[in-house]
């Protein structure tokens, strides 16, 4: 199934352009599907995945991002800014209840909100990736923006969607992404670790895969820094990367399947836990021993 008429509710596996955003993140289909997001926070826990399920908050920093996808992509949510009577003298979006209020009811109606400086910050992270030969070759290729896969997992049975920034006719899938930090490979690295960005590639490309039956290669991933001047990159991952997102996506998916099944979420246990600490902290032992050689 493909179709370019949004059905309200998804009942068989495909593809679906044109699905405003709020819909597709309001989930679609009948009885619950597993978003990359909702992928990535299972791992964290169950408990955590059950409580943003439960109480979905609209975010600024999400609604920046829409807006960044919409200049860039030429799609996606309109854009409303903050009337005058919600920004500080500062001209920045007020904390008081009544903008709360404000901003819920504007993204209960798919909209994407955003204040004026904040605007023209995303105006130029949207030139400079246009400005970028890679980005906009990749971007200016024939295809399709925000479209939506999905599709149940064959093993477990729990239904899955999917949303691409872009897919070209000829098999390619783009990914935008903005970094506060450096969008180097190493800087992207450290963002990919912290963010599960290859759970969530494993995850498209698995439910594309179920919805079409063809598979994609490895997603392209368009790059951009909040901060002047916007370098931009374009990046994909290496196979051992790759691997490793799949396994922990299907590990996701796994865990969501038994948890819906037995209706329990936990979350990290009653029990001591072992912490665990991240590499490079074991790492300065090394130095530190190659530091005392040299001396």
């Amino acid at each position: 199934m493909t179709t370019t008429a949004p059905p309200r509710t998804i009942t068989a596996p495909g593809l679906v352009h044109n699905m405003p955003d709020h819909t597709y993140h309001a989930d679609p289909v009948k009885g619950g599907s597993l978003s990359s997001t909702g992928a990535r926070r299972i791992l964290d826990s169950p408990a955590r995945y059950r409580h943003e399920l439960e109480h979905r908050e609209g975010r600024r920093a999400f609604d920046v991002g829409h807006v960044v996808h919409t200049k860039i992509l030429g799609v996606g949510a309109p854009i409303v800014t903050y009337p005058d009577e919600h920004l500080t003298p500062a001209g920045n979006p007020s904390t008081k209840a009544a903008t709360k209020a404000w901003e819920d009811e504007q993204r209960a109606a798919g909209l994407a909100i955003i204040s004026r400086a904040d605007l023209a910050l995303v105006d130029a992270m949207a030139e400079a990736v246009l400005a970028h030969d890679g980005a906009r070759k990749l971007l200016e290729m024939p295809g399709h923006s925000e479209v939506s896969a999905f599709a149940p997992d064959p093993d477990t049975g729990i239904w899955c969607r999917a949303r691409f920034d872009r897919l070209t006719d000829d098999g390619l899938a783009l990914d935008v992404k903005t970094t506060a930090g450096s969008a180097s490979p190493s800087g992207f690295g450290r963002d990919a670790a912290k963010f599960g960005y290859p759970i969530q590639e494993a995850h498209y490309l698995d439910t594309y895969g179920w919805a079409t039956g063809n598979d994609l290669p490895p997603l392209q991933f368009v790059v951009v820094e909040k901060r002047a001047p916007h370098l931009v990159a374009v990046h994909h991952f290496d196979e051992p990367t790759r691997l490793a997102g799949s396994e922990l996506a299907a590990r996701a998916r796994s865990t969501y399947a038994e948890c819906r099944a037995a209706d329990d979420w936990p979350a990290y246990g009653d029990g001591p836990l072992i912490a665990q600490l991240p590499s490079w902290w074991f790492y300065q032992l090394d130095e530190e021993d190659e530091m005392e050689g040299l001396l």
